[in-house]
């Protein structure tokens, strides 16, 4: 929100959610930097304003290292007032390829993760009764598809009905909730492409042009901040014109 707020921000340890752990920061916010890479959720404390990030671990596919990270920002910290859930991971493939292993993890992750993170956080946020901001990052191949990403794509869209359903939930305990939907971004996950398919992405976008990190930040930080308090149950693009949804 706009006054100082606590904020924890999953796959902040690099890319995108670095972005956003940086940007709440500087806005003046606490920040849970979590992640999987604890090497990296330090490194983006270290770059952010001293003293405001903290560096803690969580595999956000499993449900008991999630509670766990529950407990120790609400007792190290205190109760957040935003969760921005953006850790994701995919691996680009034919869907005829994927093995069960393969989309048992894709759908762990993306999904259930942003379903082990609200489950864990949103009581506190309703129990303190002063209201609340959630925004998970999907991606707009839960909008529109994307070839080779097809399950990731399909849990990226369930991100969104999650996002559209907790929204109404929520409503009544003044907690909004909204998606934010990036298209291809300059990532270390996206430098993991191959080169064909980076560059075909790249001459399929308007801009002709990939979105910094800082730039999904932006309506980020905004969904989370007071001027967007009337909003809730939105699904915002950031994909440099590559998809237009309606």
């Amino acid at each position: 929100m706009s006054t100082p707020a606590i904020a924890v921000v999953t796959g902040a340890g690099s890319g995108i959610g670095r972005a956003i752990a940086l940007a709440l920061a500087e806005r003046g916010d606490t920040v849970i930097a979590a992640d999987l890479d604890v090497a990296g959720a330090t490194a983006t404390a270290e770059q952010g304003a001293a003293g405001r990030i903290h560096p803690m671990a969580v595999d956000v596919a499993d449900a008991v290292q999630v509670n766990a990270l529950r407990d120790r920002v609400n007792a190290e910290v205190g109760i957040p007032t935003i969760l921005v859930n953006a850790a994701g991971w995919d691996r680009t493939d034919q869907f005829l390829n994927a093995t069960p292993e393969f989309a048992q993890k894709v759908v762990a992750i993306n999904y259930l993760g942003p379903v082990y993170m609200n489950s864990a956080f949103l009581p506190g946020m309703v129990e303190a009764g002063t209201g609340g901001r959630v925004v998970n990052v999907a991606s707009d191949a839960g909008r529109v598809g994307s070839a080779g990403e097809t399950i990731y794509a399909g849990a990226k869209g369930g991100v969104i009905a999650l996002t559209k359903s907790l929204a109404r939930e929520m409503a009544r305990h003044q907690i909004n909730v909204n998606c934010v939907c990036p298209g291809p971004t300059d990532t270390p996950l996206f430098q993991a492409q191959a080169d064909k398919l980076k560059e075909a992405l790249v001459r399929a976008i308007p801009f002709r042009r990939l979105a910094r990190p800082d730039e999904i930040a932006a309506p980020v930080v905004f969904l989370s901040s007071d001027a967007a308090s009337f909003i809730t149950g939105q699904v915002i693009s950031a994909s440099g014109g590559l998809t237009m949804a309606g």
